[in-house]
């Protein structure tokens, strides 16, 4: 069935139905006792439409089912139930594919039509809904409740809102040119406000949904102020676009004014020497100065000549004088000669960077290497370590060791794809994307590329990055590197690409396995009081306008801001700190006020405020309180884990924001406790009338991982047997549920968080060793570690006697 509400009646009979010009006499299709006496109705389900009471309305029927139904009711003279189906495109909808709510319907006319379809002229009566289908074969059969309309309470409210109702209506018709001039002369004809309503409700532009409502509504007064409201929605939108269709036509008239007076200009330029001739002269000139190859060379006359057809008004031409522009711009083939001067490199990186001495011993093996085989296919560098401790300014430092130009590319945020590869040039504002335009500002085809932020790459609706860097960063793909705006390839195999990162969780591993990982960990604490004496102090008096002399910080001033002030694995906030002793002796110097240069420990608190506290045995002097450690994406840190009993069940409660892995191992934990409590010194009365709470302080911030199982499982028996952890010891490890103690990672990073923080002892698993034994000495002179296998000599090692 399809829908034929706007079919006027000269229509029909053009289109041949000539038996529709019969007179029809509405009045002899009245309301009669039949309908009272009828216990069962047909039920026709018809699509894109809704029928309302007292509106007479055609209906074309096309399957088997409809159109013996439409026959039979007519010939038994029977009313039907015209019901919308929620699907219109289901050819044999069931009982669930159609509403319950319809409107009961008598057969006026049925006009047969030359394709086997049938049309039936229907006249609505009464909305109803189904009480009981009880038939579904040949067509659905069903006992119904007829519904009464609310009549409304304030008629001369309601007559004001019909009012305004047939205004609007006579408004569309005259915007919208869709709508027969017929509809004008029947709206004005209409006399009750209820069939004017159904009316406009059943003809109206609104979604079948929206009319289904409609006719769902009981109250006549709010079906007419729904009926208002979309009607207002749609004059907006007709009033909408006959604005623009005015507005188009305006700007075309326009264009074409415009059209005229470029082309006596195009003349005159002609005459004086200029316009689009000289925009070609001027590329090709452009051209000659290039060193390409001979395809290079060929794709640029095929694009010249391309330009040279074209109608310069038109926008077509614009966009190939900017792609020609840029094509012209890249230093095709152009390369600026490399300074292997390993002893030099290896002096501008201690210059410029003070410790990482295993990241610059690598940087420097990287350039040999490079030297020896004097191409750039060897894999590219991923910095990865928290912020703070030089990764990009290691970048800039390798640009200007092996003279050549830097460009830095932050990725972060990123989640286009046409934001590497470039988007078409057929687009309006198409460009290339940034790796070509990083080459074309660098103005050479081998700079140093620093791709700043890889792992904080998104994924958007327009593709994905992270997947078009692959192409970017291998060595044995990018030597035709394909740019969407470019239309063909761009050499990179000799651009020098490094990668930084916070974490690699983040990053696919097909882009990690082009890479070569470099990892970097925090500064010791005399790293930083040196970076902070060769750096830092210098660069924020530059800063802030003060001389050498300005304000002077010693070893003393210098650890005490580090270890008070700041806690991080990088120097960020270390400068951050110098920065604001800079600027108070800026505010000195402004106001003329005398002030001692040689800073001292008290003047730094009373400018940087309170200092955090630097011992641990107040905080963890209590017993079921553990020092745990911890890595994140801005380095190592440490947390504690406190527990507490209380008389109960011997039930578990943990908080502070775990995740599933953190809750699981103080599960294992506990349940160790209960196999092993008797050799553990715990009553078995303790375990079942004890309830026993596990808590991570910093409950806003997310935590997860095993590497806090034995911490946990130490506090849980500190706890229970009522004794303390051992002062300024810190742990961290996996536990199985047979009490074996697994290796974690991070530890570089969780054991310069445990110096930071005044630890001196610390328990890891003997798995562990090897790492511990890659750390330099020096960072670690001040700390004692214990390796282990089992819990029992955690437990030993921890809990004092």
């Amino acid at each position: 069935m399809t829908e034929f509400e706007d079919m006027s009646l000269e229509e029909m009979i053009s289109d041949g139905f000539d038996i529709v010009a019969e007179e029809i006499n509405l009045s002899d299709f009245a309301e009669t006792d039949k309908n009272s006496e009828q216990k069962i109705f047909p039920i026709l389900p018809v699509r894109n439409m809704v029928m309302f009471p007292n509106v007479v309305i055609p209906i074309t029927a096309g399957r088997k089912t409809s159109i013996q139904l439409i026959e039979e009711a007519q010939k038994n003279g029977d009313f039907i139930g015209i019901i919308s189906q929620k699907n219109s495109d289901l050819e044999q909808p069931t009982e669930k594919d159609i509403y319950t709510t319809g409107t009961l319907a008598k057969i006026i006319k049925i006009i047969k039509l030359p394709e086997g379809n049938i049309t039936a002229i229907t006249k609505g009566f009464h909305r109803f809904k189904i009480k009981k289908m009880t038939d579904n074969q040949p067509y659905f059969k069903a006992e119904i409740s007829k519904l009464k309309d609310a009549k409304p309470k304030n008629e001369e409210e309601y007559d004001a809102l019909l009012e305004n109702i047939k205004d609007l209506a006579l408004k569309i018709i005259e915007l919208d040119p869709n709508i027969p001039n017929a509809a004008n002369f029947a709206i004005k004809n209409i006399n009750n406000n209820d069939d004017l309503l159904n009316f406009i409700c059943t003809n109206a532009s609104f979604p079948s949904l929206e009319k289904q409502r409609l006719l769902e509504e009981r109250s006549m007064m709010e079906r007419a102020n729904k009926c208002y409201e979309m009607m207002h929605e749609d004059f907006r939108k007709l009033e909408l676009r006959n604005q623009i269709h005015q507005k188009t036509s305006k700007d075309l008239d326009k264009q074409q004014r415009e059209y005229f007076l470029n082309q006596q200009i195009r003349t005159i330029q002609e005459e004086l020497g200029g316009g689009p001739e000289s925009d070609v002269e001027d590329l090709i000139a452009k051209a000659k100065t290039k060193k390409w190859s001979k395809e290079v060379e060929e794709h640029f006359q095929k694009e010249i000549g391309r330009l040279q057809r074209q109608n310069p008004n038109s926008p077509d031409y614009n966009v190939q004088r900017n792609y020609l522009d840029f094509f012209t711009d890249l230093p095709w083939d152009t390369y600026t000669k490399d300074i292997f001067d390993i002893a030099k490199a290896e002096k501008v990186l201690d210059k410029a960077h003070f410790g990482l001495e295993d990241i610059k011993k690598r940087i420097l093996e990287h350039m040999a290497v490079l030297k020896l085989k004097n191409n750039m296919k060897s894999p590219i560098l991923l910095l990865v370590g928290p912020p703070g401790v030089g990764k990009t300014s290691l970048g800039k430092s390798i640009a200007d060791s092996l003279g050549r130009k830097y460009v830095r590319l932050s990725l972060g945020g990123l989640h286009d794809e046409s934001e590497i590869r470039g988007h078409r040039k057929t687009y309006i504002g198409a460009m290339a994307g940034r790796i070509l335009q990083s080459i074309k500002k660098s103005g050479t085809s081998n700079p140093v590329i620093v791709l700043d932020e890889i792992d904080k790459i998104g994924q958007g609706l327009h593709g994905d990055p992270s997947s078009a860097l692959l192409e970017v960063l291998d060595p044995e793909q990018n030597k035709s590197f394909y740019d969407n705006f470019l239309e063909m390839g761009y050499d990179l195999s000799r651009v020098m690409f490094i990668a930084t990162a916070n974490s690699l969780s983040t990053i696919q591993t097909p882009l990690l396995d082009r890479t070569e990982i470099i990892q970097i960990a925090g500064y010791t604490l005399e790293e930083k009081i040196e970076i902070a004496k060769r750096h830092l102090i210098k660069k924020q008096q530059e800063e802030n306008g003060l001389d050498t002399k300005s304000f002077k910080l010693g070893n003393p001033e210098l650890k005490h801001i580090i270890e008070a002030h700041t806690s991080e694995s990088g120097v960020r906030s270390l400068e951050k700190r110098i920065a604001s002793i800079a600027r108070w002796v800026a505010l000195q110097t402004a106001l003329v006020k005398d002030y001692d240069p040689k800073i001292s420990l008290e003047k730094v608190d009373e400018i940087l405020g309170v200092p955090r506290p630097k011992s641990l045995s107040e905080i963890t002097g209590v017993p079921g309180v553990v020092t745990g450690l911890a890595w994140t994406s801005v380095g190592g840190d440490i947390l504690y884990i406190e527990s507490i009993l209380s008389n109960g069940k011997g039930t578990l409660t943990m908080t502070g924001n775990l995740g599933t892995v953190m809750k699981e191992s103080a599960t294992i934990a506990l349940e160790y406790i209960k196999a092993k409590h008797d050799e553990l010194g715990i009553a078995q009365e303790d375990l079942d009338k004890k309830n026993i709470h596990v808590h991570v302080p910093e409950g806003a911030t997310p935590k997860d991982g095993p590497s806090a199982g034995i911490a946990m499982l130490s506090s849980m028996v500190s706890s229970f047997k009522n004794k303390k952890i051992k002062p300024h010891l810190a742990m961290t490890g996996e536990i199985t549920l047979r009490g074996k103690v697994l290796p974690v990672g991070g530890i570089k990073e969780k054991l310069l968080a445990a110096t930071r923080a005044g630890i001196k002892e610390v328990i890891l698993c003997e798995a562990n060793r090897k790492d511990v034994e890659e750390i330099k000495k020096d960072y670690l002179k001040n700390l004692k570690v214990h390796y282990v296998n089992r819990m029992e000599e955690v437990i030993d090692i921890a809990i004092e006697k």
